[in-house]
């Protein structure tokens, strides 16, 4: 079920239902910034979404929540059309949907993200709200799980084996071939050089842009299209429900 696409009377009877994933819902997180001269500016968070979307058509047992499609992106800052949140204010709104979510009686959350930019922020949140239930020696009502999509098993591996040169960490050929899959009318094209971008460290926004002046980072993005992207989409597809289900069913002690 996709929850912004249904009613609350039908929200509220899969919660009180007694189907496996009834009480577990996947947050598709990502972030509004460059990719390069070729990548869709929502590269991070359609990534995540058109998995999780993909995934929900597969198996109708999952609930998918509306993405996050904000994040920490504030090193991406002097190129045109990226959207930063602090991370002190991702980190109350990341809080606040968690707090939302359980409220109405979901008990496991699973983030599925597509920026690594977020990740030490969201993290970090976690363990604020963790500190929370620790501090009155209670059990929290949430458990909260983060999975980058491309850390779901065996998609790492494919995206390095259909591009084994030219990967990168930013603006990399996989993510923008998996948004060319999910949207093939939005195809991008540009002409770049090196071929390669270089690779380096990430600070503020002015150093990243004097390193990478095309917003690349050791990528080599024109090797993507549309049918890697599915490639790489329907080894997903099996992933995430296999670890949604493993985290819908684990057993705290």
């Amino acid at each position: 079920m996709l929850l912004h696409l249904s009613s609350w009377p039908e929200i509220d009877a899969q919660i009180n239902s007694d189907a496996p994933l009834a009480k577990t819902v996947i947050v598709p997180i990502g972030s509004n910034e460059q990719h390069g001269p070729t990548g869709l500016l929502g590269t991070d968070w359609l990534c995540p979404e058109i998995i999780a979307h993909a995934a929900e058509k597969t198996d109708g047992d999952l609930m998918i929540a509306p993405t996050f499609n904000i994040g920490m992106a504030q090193h991406h800052l002097a190129f045109a059309g990226t959207i930063s949140l602090r991370p002190s204010t991702f980190m109350a709104a990341i809080t606040d949907w968690v707090a939302s979510l359980s409220r109405h009686g979901f008990e496991r959350i699973y983030f599925l993200n597509g920026h690594g930019g977020n990740v030490a922020t969201i993290e970090a949140t976690f363990s604020e709200i963790y500190a929370d239930w620790s501090f009155i020696g209670d059990r929290p009502d949430t458990i909260l799980k983060l999975r980058n999509w491309w850390d779901l098993p065996g998609v790492q591996k494919l995206c390095e084996d259909i591009f084994p040169v030219g990967h990168g960490s930013h603006a990399t050929p996989s993510e923008i071939a998996v948004t060319q899959a999910g949207y093939p009318d939005r195809v991008k094209t540009a002409d770049y050089s090196p071929r390669i971008a270089p690779n380096g460290p990430i600070r503020d926004a002015l150093d990243y842009r004097a390193r990478f002046p095309d917003g690349r980072i050791g990528s080599d993005p024109a090797q993507a299209s549309p049918e890697k992207g599915q490639r790489i989409i329907d080894a997903a597809i099996p992933a995430l429900i296999a670890d949604i289900s493993a985290f819908a069913a684990e057993v705290l002690p």
